[in-house]
């Protein structure tokens, strides 16, 4: 089935985040993970008329601010506070003298950096960042980043804007390769001689028109960016919903906090790598440090209802022969406990006749398929949804077996 499904697909970059990069608000910061704007307005064109439209999983606020540009009223729940505040920045609405104020702080601080009248501010404590930039670079930056604060207020939208606009510089100027999942990082050599080749003030210039290239474009609509746990919505939200577009975490073991922490090391988010691993452990998915250690000693609260074929594929991740196998069925396990909790509490902020949309990916653990998809679609017909449909969306890479799906389902009950 999966075969016959690969044969008629294809992998669409513009369906990933590359399709962003260069669509206003939506590529001020790149993360891998993010789902394309493309595919979220295809689903939210279909709306007819305003909306309240929910992502429980925000991420960069793909939904949010789509939503908010088609003129409906949309609020996105993300647990993790750097992503609560970029959403909150890309969804904002600016206006003409916030855009001037910008510009002119920019000027200011530049004008700072270029003539040493200020003094760099602390190194963040990042492990071993010399292999994330030159100390050149990294001068520059922290100078930069004391320049920001003098010139710009706390809490304003001039500061905000700038530090946009920083994130993107700092990766820019970084040694780090994101073009695959296991992150890596240029020679030395390299680096060294980009960094010498790089004229940084005109970097971050350059940073700055573009981010203020798209916030002149103010949505019509608007989004609420709420930081909560998309496993307590109705805690979280008082709202009822008419429209669910999200893409939750893939169950592919990959770390959503790896490509996010240069940008909450430098804007103070994290101070530790313990944090780090606290985050990703109460994240849905997470496995980067303390979380992977934790899973080895998991226990089950309750029954996700996945029912004998998951007990199944358990059981072969976990086979004796496959060196991490016992850690990796508890992952997965976990993640699937983790969204049953999410999908149950969704309900409840359900509007009757509401369309959810569920953008994931299947995955693969020592050569055992997970039909992640399947698992949605029972979990959504467990408890009570109608008219559950799984969509091919995209071959996620070379490996035939990896898919994109589009699970959807219509919300007729009422609780």
């Amino acid at each position: 089935m999966t075969s016959t499904l690969s044969a008629n697909l294809k992998q669409r970059a513009d369906y990933t985040h590359k399709h962003n990069l260069r669509t206003g608000r939506h590529g001020w910061l790149r993360l891998t993970p993010a789902y394309s704007v493309k595919m979220v307005e295809e689903l939210i064109g279909a709306m007819e008329r305003p909306a309240c439209v929910l992502d429980p999983f925000c991420g960069t606020a793909t939904t949010g601010l789509s939503a908010a540009y088609h003129g409906h009223s949309a609020v996105t729940t993300e647990i993790n506070p750097f992503l609560v505040w970029l959403g909150r920045a890309k969804t904002a609405r600016y206006s003409h003298r916030d855009i001037l104020r910008a510009r002119d702080a920019c000027v200011a601080a530049l004008s700072l950096v270029k003539r040493g009248k200020i003094s760099p501010a602390l190194e963040p404590p990042i492990h071993n960042i010399g292999r994330w930039w030159t100390p050149e670079s990294l001068k520059f930056l922290r100078t930069l980043n004391a320049a920001i604060d003098e010139t710009t207020a706390q809490g304003t939208s001039e500061r905000t804007l700038l530090r946009v606009a920083f994130c993107r510089t700092l990766i820019s100027l970084s040694n780090a390769a994101f073009n695959h999942q296991s992150m890596s990082f240029k020679t030395e050599g390299v680096q060294f001689a980009l960094a010498i080749a790089t004229d940084q003030c005109g970097m971050f210039e350059d940073d700055v028109r573009f981010v203020l290239c798209g916030a002149e474009e103010n949505p019509t609509g608007s989004c609420a960016v709420i930081e909560g746990d998309a496993r307590d919505l109705p805690q979280v939200l008082k709202t009822r919903f008419e429209l669910v577009i999200t893409s939750p975490p893939y169950a592919n073991r990959m770390s959503y906090i790896r490509e996010l922490r240069p940008y909450m090391y430098w804007l103070g988010f994290l101070v530790n790598g313990r944090d780090a691993g606290e985050l990703d452990w109460v994240s849905i998915g997470g496995t980067w440090g303390v979380a992977t250690s934790r899973l080895t000693e998991w226990k089950p609260r309750t029954q996700c209802h996945c029912g004998k074929k998951l007990n199944e594929i358990l059981e072969r991740i976990s086979h004796q022969e496959n060196a991490n196998g016992v850690l990796l069925a508890n992952y997965v396990a976990k993640y699937f406990e983790d969204i049953w909790m999410h999908l149950e509490g969704l309900r409840a902020v359900l509007s009757k006749g509401a369309r959810i949309h569920y953008i994931v990916g299947n995955s693969t653990f020592y050569g055992v398929l997970l039909p992640v998809e399947e698992f949605y679609a029972d979990m959504m017909r467990t408890l009570g949804f109608e008219d559950v449909q799984i969509r091919p969306v995209r071959k996620r890479n070379s490996k035939k077996e990896l898919i994109e799906f589009d699970v959807s389902a219509c919300w007729r009950a009422a609780i």
